[in-house]
């Protein structure tokens, strides 16, 4: 048990027994070594890529049973539902760390090697994967024990590097030696930028700060990327490979864990790093640890590649010298010298002689003492403590003190921080078991999914340390029951920080729009909805806005340039289903407005002023350059006449410039024409310039349907709602327009399109017209045309007020007498307004006269209306 044990005498019976029950004699002397090995014993070495851990399977499975140890929990569960697809569910075992599947009876045994029964188990066929691992400093002393003592009865295959085969032939002479070599061919492919590097890529960092840069850097380039690290429970990590391997990102960042047997489509390998810290210092990797990560490029039949990440700083330049690049394509690297041991069959007398035992150095020049691992360090540190070490006395309370501080340090905290928990573990376990109930409290304390990656990286890790426990077979009452729980909550956790690591690293509408600029565009799924949204592959990447695409407002500045550039690629379909859908639908949603054609919001057309005012050219938006020619001159014919018939209310204003152009109507008359067609329909009568009109053209105006009336010359057609917001639309007319077009208005600053100033009111210049015929027809027929009265009814049903119907009327020419004020105490009706009438000078505007007028007197007619109105 080491060279520090006392020296027993040859005549000790229960020593010569235990030397003889013992497969290297406890001393690992070199000939003792050569007597424990024999031809069933097979090494197949040889790099990456070369299918040992596929041959090590099928000869598991030609044999009545098996056990195969790996150094990771993920590999172990891989090839455990390899098997039990071929053997079955009965007949297959899984034991980890943290898990245990172990139906009764069952005949193979998938496992870690700290799981591995050192002896094989007794069964047919016994194999142990990356046992160049004997040689890390942190697990190399149970690989070794593994390599040196589990035997199968038949058959026992040791899988590795070739750096290995010095020490296999050292220390097993009479092991078969089976080299093979790789199925694919490794080359250098120098140094890229992250923005370049070759789609199924994985990178390699050495900090979970740079995996963690790395993954963001091709989230904004290229749409996201797996992140795979050694903090994270082996079922996220399954996820985010998965992530990868499904093909919904086409990128993997990992530290070197992947370098462990992770079968992944890569086709390149690119090292953001070249050191890494080790635990005692920050060093060069090794010619064979670079090539154990960079194998993982190519895969079966097809070739790979490995190379560096450009821009590089820390940990000094990223580069490969020819020597590595040389060792890396050939495959030959320095033989490993030594392996780590540990005696793995401690005493149990007391703990001074189990830490001596442990720290006993080996006697075989091939194996060194391995570094203080994380479990001796914590079982010195609580050996000093006085009340620990008088609570550890006896062969089982020795040996269950060492169990507990084999507990590994899941949260990575280091030998102090972990020595404590693990103290408070043993203030429980020295009694006997641990409560299901505090057992269940911890494990519910840690359910929970909510918090950040780091937190539910914390989470995950003391799960595991709950779940480790709970798998020990004497610790914990309930323990199936407690087991379960943990297996649960991890899985729920693990759930959760694959969702984090997803949503944080992974954006899916870029991934999905990197493909669209792939040679394969055409065949991803791009799709209109009915509201105008625009998906690639489900993924929304903006909506039309008529036919102009607009970019998703909660993209980032790459999305959008990717966005673009997907959307320039597939806007001539997208737009050609926008026109057909449009065409087919004979623009009935269609509106005209602020000179454009929408749809809802969006633009369809801009209109253009024309050679009149009343035919608009209808001009397509830009954005549809995109769009096939034989669409776009469908679309525009259909939109001409879908606009012509929408113009039909201009029809006056038409007839009025068809005529202008006539050159039988005379040039005076065309001038006025072309004034009015200019002004939409409305004219001052001292702007018409009637005055050079011959009054035999008169009737030619009224056919077109022009009045000619006392202040203003207007088409009366043009008066209605649906012509003067036409107008307005079309961009014809700029002033405001009334919706109802109502006969008089309360004035403002500005006079909307058909109005003209009553006051402080406005009023419709056909019904001002109106209002002037009347009182001409009341002057005509009174007996003094010089003075005569009007009839009030008119205006006050319009709403017109007194004070505003006076200043109209003094503009057409009539002057308004207000009779005397009866004097006090005199009764009587009140006296009739009288009124006269001079025709206004035609060729000046009317004055402006800031005069209040004359307030009538009480009692009159109008001033009872007037107050009635109000």
């Amino acid at each position: 048990m080491g060279a520090n044990r006392p020296f027993l005498a040859a005549n000790d019976a229960a020593w010569r027994n235990l030397l003889a029950a013992t497969a290297f004699g406890r001393h690992y002397g070199p000939t003792v070594i050569a007597a424990a090995s024999d031809s069933r014993i097979r090494a197949v070495l040889g790099p990456t890529n070369t299918g040992k851990t596929h041959l090590a399977i099928e000869r598991m499975c030609a044999h009545s049973s098996g056990a195969m140890g790996f150094p990771l929990r993920l590999l172990a569960r891989e090839v455990y539902d390899r098997v039990r697809a071929i053997k079955g569910d009965k007949q297959v075992a899984l034991i980890t760390g943290e898990e245990r599947i172990e139906p009764p009876g069952a005949s193979y045994l998938l496992c870690t090697a700290e799981a591995m029964p050192r002896d094989g188990g007794g069964r047919a066929f016994v194999a142990l994967d990356e046992a160049q691992l004997s040689a890390d400093r942190e697990r190399g002393h149970i690989f070794t024990d593994r390599l040196l003592n589990a035997r199968g009865r038949e058959e026992t295959m040791l899988l590795g590097s070739a750096t290995l085969e010095p020490l296999v032939r050292s220390l097993l002479p009479k092991a078969e030696i089976i080299e093979r070599p790789r199925f694919s061919t490794l080359s250098h492919a120098g140094s890229a930028k992250l923005s370049r590097l070759p789609p199924r890529s994985a990178i390699v960092a050495f900090s979970m700060e740079q995996v963690y840069s790395v993954a963001e850097m091709l989230r904004r380039f290229r749409g996201g990327a797996a992140v795979v690290m050694g903090a994270l429970s082996p079922e996220t990590r399954n996820r985010q490979v998965e992530l990868f391997q499904s093909g919904e990102v086409d990128y993997i960042v990992a530290t070197d864990a992947i370098g462990m047997g992770l079968n992944l489509d890569v086709t390149h390998v690119a090292f953001a790093s070249l050191t890494k810290y080790d635990g005692v210092r920050r060093r060069r990797l090794n010619p064979a640890e670079m090539a154990q990560i960079a194998g993982r490029a190519g895969r079966h039949q097809r070739d790979g590649t490995f190379g560096t990440l450009a821009g590089g700083r820390r940990g000094g330049p990223v580069e490969f010298d020819e020597e590595e690049i040389y060792a890396i394509e050939e495959h030959r690297f320095a033989p490993l010298t030594k392996l780590y041991w540990r005696e793995a069959e401690p005493r149990f007398d007391r703990l001074s002689v189990l830490i001596g035992d442990l720290e006993s150095r080996p006697e075989v020049e091939q194996l060194t003492a391995a570094p203080e691992a994380i479990d001796l360090a914590v079982l010195k540190r609580l050996a000093e403590d006085p009340d620990i070490a008088d609570s550890v006395r006896g062969l089982g309370l020795v040996r269950r003190f060492w169990e507990t501080c084999q507990l590994p340090d899941f949260r990575q905290q280091g030998a102090d921080m972990h020595s404590r928990f693990v103290s408070r573990l043993w203030q429980d376990l020295r009694e006997g078991y641990i409560g299901a109930d505090f057992v269940a409290a911890r494990i519910a304390e840690l359910d929970r999914t909510e918090g950040d990656i780091d937190t539910l990286q914390g989470r995950i890790a003391a799960i595991r340390s709950w779940a480790y426990i709970c798998q020990r077979p004497d610790w914990v009452l309930a323990r199936d029951e407690m087991a379960a729980r943990a297996r649960g909550v991890e899985a729920r956790l693990s759930d959760a920080l694959h969702g984090k690591l997803t949503e944080r690293f992974v954006n899916r509408r870029t991934a999905v729009l990197m493909k669209t600029m792939g040679k394969d565009a055409n065949l991803l799924r791009v799709a209109l909805g009915d509201d105008g949204t625009v998906t690639v592959e489900d993924q929304k990447i903006g909506h039309l806005e008529g036919f102009r695409f607009v970019v998703d407002a909660a993209a980032d500045q790459e999305d959008k340039r990717l966005m673009l550039a997907a959307a320039e690629k597939h806007m001539p379909q997208l737009l050609a289903e926008r026109a057909h859908a449009l065409i087919d639908s004979e623009f009935g949603d269609l509106a005209i407005a602020r000179g454009k054609v929408w749809r809802g919001e969006e633009v369809i057309a801009e209109l253009e002023a024309g050679k009149n005012a009343s035919q608009p050219r209808l001009t397509l938006t830009k954005d549809l350059s995109a769009l096939d020619p034989a669409y776009r001159t469908r679309l525009q014919e259909a939109l001409d006449l879908w606009l012509e018939r929408k113009l039909a209310p201009l029809a006056p204003l038409s007839k009025i410039e068809q005529a202008a152009l006539d050159p039988e109507a005379g040039s005076e008359v065309r001038a006025l024409l072309l004034t009015l067609a200019g002004r939409a329909g409305v004219v001052q009568r001292e702007a018409a310039g009637l005055a050079h009109i011959p009054k035999e053209k008169r009737p030619f105006l009224r056919k077109l349907g022009v009045t000619i009336g006392a202040l203003d010359v207007f088409v009366p057609m043009l008066l209605k709602p649906a012509p003067r917001q036409l107008l307005r639309a079309i961009g014809s007319d700029r002033r405001p327009v009334r919706d109802a077009m109502e006969a008089v208005i309360e004035g403002g600053k500005h006079v909307p399109a058909g109005y003209r100033r009553a006051g402080k009111q406005l009023i419709r210049v056909d019904m001002a017209e109106k209002l002037f015929r009347a009182a001409h027809e009341q002057r005509a027929s009174a007996k003094n045309p010089r003075s005569f009265q009007i009839d009030i009814a008119l205006p006050t049903s319009m709403g017109l007020h007194q004070e505003n119907y006076l200043r109209l009327m003094r503009d057409a020419g009539f002057k308004a007498s207000f009779p005397r004020q009866l004097p006090d105490n005199a009764f009587g009706p009140p006296a009739p307004i009288n009124w006269s009438w001079r025709p206004p000078r035609k060729d000046v505007q009317p004055r402006k006269d800031n005069k209040r007028p004359a307030k009538p007197s009480e009692g009159n007619a109008f001033a009872a209306l007037a107050d009635l109105v109000r």
